[in-house]
């Protein structure tokens, strides 16, 4: 797969699906399977039974892995794309839209 362009700690807007427009900050980034892990977005519900760990059982609520090409770096609350660039000699990422640098 190629270089991560999205890291932990961005903000990102979902692009497609039943999240569509909704934005959060990238909490885990799994670059081999290519999915990303974002804060308040496609939550999985697990029914859990009761066990002597928790005797109340109940409905687990997390964050499931979505696909990184569902996300867009949030630029002024919009999804952007996002390249690579060299600057002084350092490689930095740009958002597309803006051409704002985004670290670096």
């Amino acid at each position: 797969m190629a270089a991560a362009k999205i890291k932990k700690g961005d903000s990102v807007v979902v692009r497609s699906g039943k999240d569509k427009g909704r934005t959060g900050t990238v909490l885990q980034v799994m670059p081999k399977e290519g999915k990303v892990v974002v804060s308040g977005v496609n939550i999985a519900a697990r029914h859990r039974k009761p066990t002597q760990v928790n005797p109340q059982g109940g409905i687990d609520r997390r964050e499931a892995p979505l696909a990184i090409s569902k996300i867009g770096l949030a630029v002024d609350g919009k999804p952007s794309r996002v390249r690579f660039e060299t600057k002084d000699g350092k490689k930095v990422r740009v958002a597309v839209k803006s051409g704002e640098t985004i670290d670096g």
